[in-house]
């Protein structure tokens, strides 16, 4: 197999496309950001890369917490619309008729048609170039409870999360394993013999 040489780059993909919000209940705020994802378990903790001229930037650094909204398929129009308008500009939530629900631990609202809102408390600041990586515990994860099953487990494959991979939005495809799947030891089935007497 031959291989191409490029510059180095933002090539790591597919990676989240979430809906952060930020500021206030009142003054609300949603940012489309792609550069983000889990970095420790014990604290559970996470991180958003953003620029600092975003609108929303200064709403997180001044009030120390965001929320990381998942998005689906049903959003990906207000994923990408959120993205490229400005919220110095824009009610976000009104311009594309989402929902404000309280969350329970920070002041900005979560999106009420989001499957998941992760509460996050900035923990730290990471000046890196062109973006900031805001560097967060997570205080609590929302579920829709639309998704839990009857055991109390969230099934995320009901989601129809959506991916961001160079340029262009994707839905999630099939499931092809589980955690784990490579070693474990497969079953052997039982030969129940019955017997008459």
């Amino acid at each position: 197999m031959s291989r191409e040489i490029w510059k180095a780059g933002t090539f790591i993909y597919p990676i989240p496309a979430v809906m952060v919000t930020s500021g206030t209940y009142e003054n609300p705020n949603i940012m489309t950001v792609a550069w983000t994802g889990i970095i420790n378990t014990n604290p559970a903790m996470c991180y958003i890369s953003v620029r600092p001229e975003r609108y929303s930037y200064n709403l997180i650094k001044d009030n120390g917490e965001f929320v990381i909204n998942l998005t689906n398929e049903k959003l990906a129009f207000a994923t990408d619309w959120c993205g490229v308008r400005s919220g110095a500009k824009y009610d976000k939530f009104k311009e594309m008729n989402l929902t404000k629900e309280k969350a329970k631990y920070v002041k900005c609202p979560i999106i009420k048609e989001s499957p998941v809102a992760i509460e996050c408390k900035v923990r730290k600041i990471e000046e890196l170039g062109s973006h900031h990586m805001i560097i967060a515990d997570i205080l609590s994860i929302d579920a829709d409870k639309q998704y839990i099953d009857e055991n109390g487990t969230f099934d995320i494959s009901k989601c129809d999360l959506i991916a961001y991979s160079n340029g262009k939005y994707y839905t999630l495809g099939k499931k092809i394993g589980k955690f784990g799947f490579s070693v474990e030891k497969k079953k052997k089935k039982s030969k129940n013999k019955s017997f008459r007497g």
